[in-house]
């Protein structure tokens, strides 16, 4: 009896042992492989939260074009569009939350959703100080988010946003998205007389309702319009009344709209715009999930820095009009943990007013 269970037992250590061994073998040679022989014929998958053709959409095109022959092995990568109501909340989810760190998903991230993390939004659950980042291929230093308008309509200066009787509408996407929150403080903070006509897919349909009068004006990145409205820009067709996230005009494309920080004199609401601007100067970031495997997450960083150093990726993007000021992955980090250092009250104040 004693002889007959030893043995059963043994088999059933030796079954064991050799299906764990067999599951070492079946997963090791992934996780041993240097990222060259990894990324050899594979795709990367980079998700962007926008509909085609907006601001997101242009940079993740362009960075999709040029980053895979930076990195060991050179993968495709794949752009695909992830659109819908709170589209960029819901990748930023994906993104803490997943155990897709192999190395074949990245992202271009909103730039707004980091605070919504930081503000405690129940719809946000990820920690965007664990996220992996790439770097941007901007930090604003060559660009500016514009309050812009029709050169013809009825919006033309700062002075047109105070008139009592005149009702000044601004187009805007859903929730979370940036020209949303920034027409928000056009009318609450600023107490200027515009109505917010919200709800628009993305920034180039927005531009179409601007074209046919249907609203007065948006909030845009100055880069989006010299990228995708490129035609309307240079024919004099727009104008641009406010700038964000400068606090010197940009030049020489805005020599004389105003400074959007410069037209407040309370501090309480400059300190809540400046908060409002932070994201900006991580621009246009790209990241990868949560713990990314750290050899390939190496590899994905120094490929993005030799990326925005290279001459084809820079020549692409002055012929698509795309302004570069890149920064890596530390400086990009640290903007995410200054955002998050924000006073409470500041924040507070900031929640309340999306609210």
């Amino acid at each position: 009896m004693a002889i007959t269970v030893i043995r059963t037992f043994r088999l059933h250590f030796c079954a064991a042992v050799c299906a764990l061994s067999s599951a070492m073998v079946a997963i090791s040679p992934a996780h041993a492989q240097a990222p060259d022989q990894f990324y050899a014929g594979r795709t990367i998958n980079l998700i962007v939260p926008s509909n085609p053709g907006g601001a997101y959409d242009i940079s993740a095109r362009l960075v999709g074009r040029h980053l895979g022959r930076h990195i060991p092995g050179q993968p495709s990568v794949v752009v695909q569009n992830q659109s819908g109501g709170a589209a960029g909340i819901v990748l930023a989810n994906r993104l803490g939350n997943t155990s897709e760190t192999n190395g074949t998903l990245i992202a271009g991230m909103l730039r707004s959703v980091p605070q919504f993390a930081i503000m405690g939004d129940p719809n946000a659950r990820f920690d965007p100080v664990k996220l992996e980042w790439l770097g941007s291929i901007s930090s604003f230093a060559t660009d500016s988010y514009v309050l812009v308008a029709n050169a013809d309509g009825k919006l033309r200066s700062v002075d047109d946003l105070k008139k009592p009787n005149v009702k000044i509408h601004l187009g805007a996407n859903r929730s979370g998205s940036t020209n949303l929150t920034f027409a928000l403080m056009l009318k609450e903070v600023y107490k200027y007389n515009v109505e917010i006509v919200r709800g628009f897919p993305g920034a180039a349909d927005i531009m179409l309702a601007l074209q046919r009068g249907e609203v007065d004006g948006t909030l845009i990145d100055m880069s989006a319009i010299l990228a995708g409205q490129k035609e309307l820009w240079n024919s004099g067709k727009l104008k641009v009344v406010i700038q964000f996230a400068r606090t010197k005009p940009l030049l020489p494309q805005l020599p004389d709209a105003a400074i959007g920080r410069d037209l407040l004199t309370d501090p309480k609401d400059r300190a809540l715009v400046e908060f409002a601007e932070l994201p900006f100067f991580m621009g246009f970031p790209f990241v990868a999930p949560a713990g990314t495997e750290p050899a390939r997450l190496t590899a994905l960083r120094k490929g993005f820095d030799a990326m925005v150093a290279d001459a084809g990726f820079k020549d692409d993007a002055a012929k698509i009009g795309f302004p570069l000021s890149p920064i890596d992955a530390a400086a990009v980090k640290k903007l995410v943990e200054q955002t998050a250092a924000t006073p409470k009250d500041v924040v507070e104040r900031f929640k309340k007013l999306l609210e």
